[in-house]
């Protein structure tokens, strides 16, 4: 039997889609033991394993009366990992009837023959009018809105837990969605085996 090793690394790119300007690009921390389940799950052919859902959230950073910006730490430990606070939520599975946009929302998979790696990329688009009861425009003056995100995880589906396994979290500068902006969020997880 032959030792592989397996590593996982992710990267998100998050524009805004008219302007193309860049309102994070980072890398983020991944959920191991969810990442080695949802391996094991999908490799079995099982329910469960798959990435279903990109969530989006508001509780991982705080800023001083000064405007000196604290990020929490991703929280990326356990089985019951999640966002410190979800607001919204997207469907990103183009095979699944609950993804009701899957020209703008769908899971690719990249690779090259030859290599050991591939790439699962995970497309989004938070357009003009999602979510609902969110700002006119972009021009809050703090980050307490309920869509001003400093935070994004990757969800599995999982049929015994409602809110689903999460795979990976990153905690960025607040970005506020509002309905004169379009935002794309592209999440991509590399799996490498040597």
């Amino acid at each position: 039997m032959t030792d592989v090793t397996f590593r996982m690394n992710g990267h998100v790119l998050i524009k805004d889609v008219d302007t193309q300007m860049v309102l994070a690009d980072k890398s983020n921390a991944i959920n191991f033991e969810i990442a080695s389940y949802a391996l094991a799950l999908s490799l079995a052919h099982r329910p469960n394993g798959h990435v279903m859902q990109v969530v989006f959230g508001n509780g991982a950073s705080s800023v001083s009366a000064v405007g000196g910006v604290t990020y929490l730490p991703p929280n990326v430990t356990g089985l019951d990992a999640q966002l410190y606070n979800q607001t919204y939520s997207k469907f990103v599975d183009d095979n699944s009837p609950q993804n009701t946009d899957p020209i703008n929302n769908f899971l690719r998979v990249n690779h090259t023959s030859g290599n050991t790696y591939s790439d699962v990329v995970v497309t989004t688009l938070l357009d003009y009018n999602e979510p609902a009861g969110q700002q006119a425009t972009d021009a809050t003056t703090d980050n307490e809105g309920t869509f001003v995100f400093d935070e994004i995880g990757i969800r599995t589906y999982d049929t015994n837990n409602a809110t689903g396994l999460m795979l990976s979290h990153v905690i960025f500068h607040p970005v506020q969605k509002s309905m004169n902006r379009r935002i794309e969020v592209i999440y991509t997880f590399r799996i490498v085996l040597s």
